[in-house]
């Protein structure tokens, strides 16, 4: 397997918070966000775009950056607030309310993408595809991606039909399938209805 090459910071003075989210293409769940402050000299050879990983290597992973990060914070905005103020808005909300959550105040955010509306007080520096070029990018795309996956896990207790321990709220054929045959949930995104439904 290739060792992912990431650069462990953007600022040579700066204290920087890597900030990702999870959820943003789903027809139900929330759209979650996570921020991290990695010290300078973290190393992790694994350490990727949650998209290159294995669930196994993200929970791993999840532990080693809950565990060795300077500060950490995920925060969810849920299916309703994503309706009312669009994917995109809701998917900025909730880095803003990852990066209020943080134990100290970072001076940079690196932001994952290319749209973000500015935090006060704070510097950003959005990174098309950060989460595969910096660490702390891409340690907030594992928190992000594994604490969404958990929440979606355990909600499909609730709604066990829509399979969302397997698709996670993703456009499957059969969650598709299933939106029409039963309609949505209160965890499904109107804005996303799916055709004939």
């Amino acid at each position: 397997m290739k060792l992912a090459m990431l650069a462990d910071h953007y600022s040579e003075s700066l204290t920087e918070a890597g900030c990702d989210e999870a959820g943003r293409g789903c027809l139900a769940g929330p759209v979650v966000a996570a921020a991290v402050i990695l010290e300078r000299d973290f190393r992790n050879e694994t350490l990727n775009d949650s998209k290159q990983l294995t669930r196994k290597q993200r929970d791993n992973l999840r532990l080693v950056i809950e565990e060795q990060a300077v500060a950490w914070a995920v925060a969810f905005v849920d299916a309703a607030t994503i309706d009312q103020v669009n994917i995109l808005n809701a998917s900025i909300l909730a880095m803003h309310l990852a990066v209020g959550k943080l134990s100290c105040c970072p001076q940079l955010l690196l932001i994952d993408g290319n749209r973000f509306k500015p935090y006060p007080g704070i510097l950003h520096q959005c990174i098309v595809k950060g989460d595969e070029k910096f660490l702390s990018i891409a340690a907030a795309s594992v928190l992000a991606k594994t604490h969404r996956d958990e929440f979606m896990r355990r909600i499909h207790e609730e709604y066990p039909r829509y399979n969302w321990k397997s698709n996670k709220g993703y456009p499957s054929p059969r969650h598709r399938e299933t939106i029409i045959e039963l309609g949505a949930t209160p965890y499904h995104r109107l804005t996303f209805r799916v055709r004939g439904s």
